[in-house]
């Protein structure tokens, strides 16, 4: 069993912030990162910046600029993540695009990933019919290569994310870009209900999710919260994090309350 696998068997909804790496300068990433950790967090997603982000909204997007001025590479990255991983023991995964993980060579960056006690890989703009190669390598490596499903997806691309996909399913909530949105979409229980007759793989939602409230319906429904731009945005507010990290915490005892709301509905039922 895989780090990122065992964090589901603990019994309670995985939280999962992102954050990208080098944001908003590059000292700052591994003190973040040890934040998050100690306030609840049970992965983390750390973001390699890319020019070319076409599943990132406006803040992911900005962040990324940032961090690539900032001097950030994929080699930096590595480096950071192995700071982080002195820090913490929540596992890591890298959230990239695949231009920059063909460009340093699958075999190399899978490599550099197990250097770095990077657990993980999510890969928005591979699909599981164009990945066999480099889910081969991680495998190979002992990496879990997440998939990424949309909403809109066929019976049949649910059933093959469900049979490739390794530590958990990333749910897109909705269609589009990431960012931070009002409201969650009133068919997302009926799309987790879709995916989760389907397998046992853990499911995690993403996209959109960006008040602990939001988090806590999100965590009735599934496995794991993923996080990322309101993490961004408070991450902008001042230098000690205070903001973000008191969030953080506050999304932590949301999650812990819904699981406690089940496990009073489970006993209700069973008595």
């Amino acid at each position: 069993m895989s780090r990122i696998s065992a964090v589901f068997e603990r019994g309670h909804v995985a939280l999962i912030p992102y954050i990208t790496v080098g944001y908003p300068t590059i000292e700052a990433t591994p003190r973040i990162a040890e934040l998050l950790a100690r306030n609840g967090s049970d992965i983390i997603e750390l973001g390699i910046p890319f020019s070319d982000p076409l599943a990132d909204g406006v803040t992911i997007q900005r962040a990324s600029f940032k961090a690539l001025q900032n001097g950030v590479t994929p080699e930096l990255c590595f480096d950071l993540a192995k700071q982080v991983s002195r820090s913490t023991a929540t596992p890591l995964i890298f959230m990239t695009y695949f231009n920059p993980v063909l460009k340093y060579g699958l075999k190399k960056f899978c490599r550099d990933c197990v250097l770095s006690n990077v657990d993980g890989l999510i890969v928005p703009d591979l699909p599981p019919d164009e990945g066999l190669e480099l889910e081969k390598i991680a495998i190979e490596q002992g990496i879990d290569l997440v998939y990424l499903l949309p909403p809109t997806c066929t019976d049949a691309r649910t059933k093959l994310v469900a049979q490739r996909s390794r530590g958990f399913i990333y749910l897109v909530s909705v269609t589009g870009v990431t960012g931070a949105r009002d409201k969650l979409p009133a068919d997302l229980k009926d799309f987790v209900t879709k995916v989760r007759r389907i397998t046992k793989t853990p499911l995690c939602v993403g996209f959109g999710i960006s008040t602990p409230e939001q988090a806590r319906s999100v965590a009735n429904i599934a496995d794991g919260v993923i996080i990322g731009s309101k993490i961004i945005q408070l991450i902008e507010l001042e230098d000690e994090f205070k903001s973000m990290t008191a969030f953080v915490a506050e999304l932590r005892n949301s999650l812990d309350n819904a699981a406690k709301d089940k496990e009073a509905s489970s006993a209700n039922r069973s008595g």
